[in-house]
């Protein structure tokens, strides 16, 4: 037999001193909700494996002079490249799409907190991410390098791989809140930047331009390992194209979503 605490009839129960869940509590749940989904579970298996057999396989076929830790790193980064932006999508999407949001925004109703630990998480996914692609990247250059293999890589290229592939998965997930739908946002994550390449060969105008038009565009000096700091009309390049395909999406998803009905 169990009982229940009852309030008083016409009294009111107060709880506007209950604290908050904590935020730590909240990226925890959202981590954990990546690995509770099959396909959370099996895209995070698929960004470990695949960047160690990408960085291995290349070990075993690259030629001696270009097995550096440069190119190591750059295999082991470049599946990670096209698969966090679709773990960001997910991330969003899976409370819409899965009907969990209810859920989730009955226990907490404030949408806000909830965006700031899914954020979170991201970027803790993010980070995970490009560490474990600095230790596959070192293994295998320890294993498989040439004759001058930390010959093309430079203190500074820890940051630029580190900003790439964060602004990989922040366009993800800007396009997940954007789209709430994970079909749609992972369609036009890919198919967009096909579509502005095509144009940017047929039109010369946007040829000319592109680094200042297309984000991916503008990643590209990110990813060259050995070649220094990028230069100050190349880091305004990335600000540009950042804000208007990244902080632009963002903006408008996180009013949609805070404002859209949960079903």
């Amino acid at each position: 037999m169990s009982t229940t605490a009852a309030v008083p009839y016409g009294d009111t129960l107060d709880v506007s001193k209950t604290p908050d869940i904590p935020m730590a509590r909240l990226v925890k749940v959202e981590l954990r909700k990546m690995i509770d989904t099959k396909s959370g579970m099996w895209l995070l298996i698929a960004v470990a494996a695949i960047t160690a057999v990408a960085s291995t396989i290349f070990g075993f076929v690259g030629h001696n002079q270009d097995r550096t830790f440069g190119h190591f790193l750059g295999f082991a980064g470049t599946p990670q490249g096209f698969l966090l932006p679709v773990l960001g999508i997910l991330l969003v999407t899976q409370e819409w799409g899965q009907r969990t949001g209810m859920v989730t925004f009955t226990l907490v109703p404030h949408r806000g907190r909830i965006l700031a630990a899914k954020v979170y998480a991201a970027f803790l996914l993010a980070a995970t991410a490009i560490v474990l692609a600095f230790a596959v990247a070192l293994i295998t250059t320890v294993l498989f390098g040439g004759t001058n293999r930390w010959s093309d890589f430079t203190p500074i290229d820890i940051l630029k791989i580190s900003v790439g592939q964060m602004a990989g998965m922040a366009q993800g997930f800007s396009y997940g809140l954007l789209l709430l739908i994970s079909a749609a946002a992972i369609v036009t994550y890919f198919v967009l930047p096909q579509v502005l390449s095509i144009l940017a060969n047929v039109i010369p105008f946007l040829s000319d331009k592109a680094a200042w038009i297309d984000f991916g565009t503008a990643q590209q000096r990110l990813f060259n390992f050995g070649d220094g700091n990028l230069s100050g009309k190349e880091w305004s390049q990335l600000l540009v194209t950042g804000a208007f395909w990244v902080a632009l999406p963002f903006v408008i998803g996180l009013w949609r979503m805070l404002r859209a009905e949960v079903k």
